[in-house]
């Protein structure tokens, strides 16, 4: 084995050997290479390797671990923030790794690293097929699932990393492996939502249900109706069956010219559902909250390509911070904390959402990985933009100030996916999953190559 003394020249032979391409500090696009989903994050590695194929990727943490470096993997850069400072690491992009393969007599689908979950509801829709697809279209397949998933259809199937048949990865030690319940157990349940500490992902195989349309939707409420709206959702949620995943949720809209008129610059609180019920079902189920009278109903059968559109999140880019908590329910004072916390914070705050778990997400599968359900009733999540660096104090501070509000009803514990500043692998995972993870960790890469937005160690 030759001896590389010169770093320079180690990656410039990477660079030659890839199908992909190694973008580097001096390169006219090094800015767009390293930049994350989110804007304000300022990602600065080493080198951003721009892999496209499992060889590419084998290279990569080659190089990597004969020059002393180390190798993070990011499809699209959603939680970018905790990965933190990058100045010894190979960013590995898969944006090139988008293609997906559908098995309808199966239903599997067989998804590359730099996959959008838009991507695969497509494909998967030709087939009326679905999948436990993110809320948002441009999420990455691999880092959501790796990190649990939490999809519209969370309570009557569960988190989407337990659709997980099969993984191909490249592990620390540049070997590319077939990772299922029969073939590196441990490692599959680890990357099962354990996080992306372990290897880096090449393909995702996964279960897809069919299911070609739901009847989804939101109602808007003035803002003024927060407490009375929110309230009123509280003591709704016991009537509903699990096919029904809803979020109360309070919403700032920024004045942006290519929002519909109705809803730029203004403040809503809304509740929003999805329901895989017939429409008469739905129309019965919601008549407690219709008898409000919403100023906006949007409800009505919806395909599962235009779900990712029910959320509202934003369709490309932007700078902006958030975090969240997993909470027992809210009783009244719960509600009202959490409602006068989200006004007081006022347009700091884009967004301040409960999701509503319980069913498929509270109940354990016997072959699940290792975030396989959540105990919890609620999700809480709060984001703003940061438009300029002056704004991530007081938006870091204005979602603080929501989650001490409900720090009372909090369960310990974080959802990964959810969790945008740095968390310990204790609060993510509990005592023993952590643990566990821990060993895997140490069996499969014991110099700490691979590293993720949540290390286990």
């Amino acid at each position: 084995m030759t001896l590389i003394t010169d770093s320079g020249d180690r990656l410039d032979d990477l660079a030659l050997d890839l199908d992909g391409r190694l973008v580097r500090p001096d390169d006219a696009d090094w800015d767009v290479a390293r930049t994350a989903w989110h804007l304000d994050v300022d990602q600065r590695p080493a080198a951003v390797a721009q892999v496209a194929s499992v060889r590419d990727v084998s290279a990569v943490v080659d190089a990597a671990r004969e020059l002393g470096l180390t190798v993070a993997a990011q499809s699209t850069g959603h939680n970018a923030a905790p990965l933190g400072d990058l100045a010894g690491t190979i960013l590995v992009r898969t944006g090139a790794m988008r293609g997906v393969e559908i098995d309808p007599d199966r239903r599997i689908a067989r998804v590359e690293a730099g996959a959008w979950w838009a991507d695969v509801t497509t494909a998967a829709a030709e087939h009326g097929l679905a999948a436990l697809a993110g809320s948002s279209h441009d999420v990455g397949v691999a880092g959501y699932v790796l990190g649990g998933g939490a999809s519209w259809l969370l309570r009557s199937h569960g988190l989407a990393a337990n659709t997980v048949v099969a993984l191909d990865v490249v592990t620390a030690d540049g070997r590319a492996r077939r990772v299922d319940a029969d073939h590196e157990p441990d490692l599959f349940w680890a990357l099962r939502g354990g996080g992306g500490d372990f290897a880096v992902v090449t393909h995702i195989e996964l279960r897809l249900f069919p299911i070609a349309s739901v009847v989804a939707g939101v109602l808007f409420f003035p803002l003024e109706r927060a407490e009375e709206v929110l309230q009123a959702w509280r003591r709704w949620l016991p009537s509903v069956p699990d096919e029904v995943t809803s979020v109360g949720r309070i919403l700032n809209f920024p004045p942006l010219p290519d929002l519909p008129p109705q809803l730029a610059g203004n403040s809503f609180a809304v509740v929003e559902v999805c329901c895989q019920l017939t429409e008469a079902e739905v129309d019965a189920l919601l008549v407690p909250l219709r008898a409000l009278g919403p100023a906006i109903d949007t409800v009505h059968v919806t395909p599962m390509t235009e779900l990712s559109l029910l959320h509202m999140d934003p369709p490309g880019p932007v700078p902006g911070i958030g975090d969240g908590r997993l909470l027992h329910a809210l009783d009244e004072d719960g509600i009202s904390a959490f409602v006068a916390a989200t006004l007081a914070a006022g347009s700091e705050l884009l967004s301040a959402e409960l999701r509503q778990l319980g069913g498929a997400a509270g109940r354990r599968p016997a072959d699940g990985g290792a975030v396989a359900s959540f105990d919890a009733d609620l999700l809480m999540f709060a984001v703003g933009i940061t438009p300029v660096p002056e704004a991530v104090p007081v938006v870091r501070a204005a979602i603080m100030s929501v989650q001490e509000a409900l720090r009372p009803w909090w369960t310990g514990g974080s959802y990964l996916n959810f969790a945008e500043e740095p968390r310990t692998p204790d609060e993510l995972f509990g005592e023993e999953t952590a643990a566990r993870l821990r060993a895997v960790k140490a069996a499969v890469d014991p110099t700490g190559l691979i590293r993720s937005n949540h290390p286990v160690r």
